[in-house]
């Protein structure tokens, strides 16, 4: 399977970029064999998985762009990761801009949400001033090495100052040097497709969030695209398909005292070492064994 475009140079063609969710190292695995145009370093699945805690502004820059370095090192496929609110003021946000592409990231994003942060599809979430936060979106423009590397501006002003706001604050920061523009947690399918003609007469990607269980509609490929977006990352769907089949699986070990008889289906267990890259090691055996 030949490698992945560049995303800057995927985003200028036709169709949606679908970008899934990976929040460890078995996904990010599994999910760069499939043949993506780019992944998506959840937030979310990465504090959950990483440090078991809430997405809750509790990772710092430290806990995070080491996650970056090691999925952006292993996979073939563009990355996108989630850089929170730069993890401070503007000299963070340089910091992290800078860390996150020499980690190997395509594209970051950050949020105009007050420190600390909250999941994005969660309450009382509280945005910094619009100006605040074009600073931000300069700073980062600025402190990228290369245009390869995108800015993902997202705003959380829907939830807490209305669609108005939201808007004002999207074209605002695409005029800040954005290249892509996040506007989080629509409520409706209207309310997208009124995002979809600011972007687009603005000239600038628009990044879907398709949150299962969120507050926004889960719309198709074909949807998405006729609104105007070109991207719609999926952050939690693989991980709450592998959180649910866990609890499957523990409940049965508890309740039998074995898995004889699970009804949870499991992947193949030479499956999961194709995939962990246990044919390589042989392979490396093989090659270098010790003489008899």
């Amino acid at each position: 399977m030949p490698a992945p475009a560049a995303l800057r140079e995927r985003l200028q063609r036709p169709g949606l970029v679908v970008a899934p969710g990976v929040h460890d190292m078995v996904s990010l695995r599994m999910a760069d064999e499939m043949g993506f145009d780019a992944l998506y370093m959840t937030g979310f699945g990465t504090v959950a998985s990483h440090l078991g805690l809430p997405d809750a502004g509790l990772a710092t820059y430290t806990d995070m762009v080491g996650r970056v370095r090691q999925m952006a090192g292993m996979a073939r496929t563009p990355l996108i990761a989630d850089g929170d609110t730069g993890y401070g003021g503007l000299l963070n946000v340089q910091h992290t801009v800078q860390g996150y592409e020499a980690a190997g990231a395509q594209a970051i994003q950050l949020e105009d949400q007050e420190v600390p942060k909250k999941c994005g599809h969660t309450p009382g979430r509280r945005v910094v001033p619009l100006a605040d936060m074009v600073r931000k979106i300069e700073v980062a423009v600025a402190a990228r090495r290369s245009r390869e590397f995108l800015i993902i501006a997202r705003t959380d002003a829907r939830s807490a100052l209305g669609l108005d706001e939201a808007l004002r604050r999207a074209e605002a920061y695409a005029r800040a040097g954005a290249d892509v523009l996040f506007v989080e947690s629509p409520e409706s399918e209207d309310e997208m497709r009124r995002i979809g003609r600011t972007a687009g007469a603005l000239g600038v990607p628009l990044l879907a969030n398709m949150v299962d269980g969120g507050r926004t509609p889960l719309l198709s490929r074909d949807a998405l695209e006729e609104l105007g977006y070109r991207i719609a990352i999926f952050p939690v769907t693989a991980l709450l398909a592998a959180a649910q089949a866990m609890q499957a699986a523990y409940a049965t070990l508890r309740q039998r005292g074995s898995s004889q008889g699970l009804s949870q289906p499991l992947l193949r267990f030479d499956e999961m070492t194709r995939l962990m890259g246990f044919a390589q090691v042989h392979e490396f055996e093989r090659r270098w064994a010790e003489p008899d």
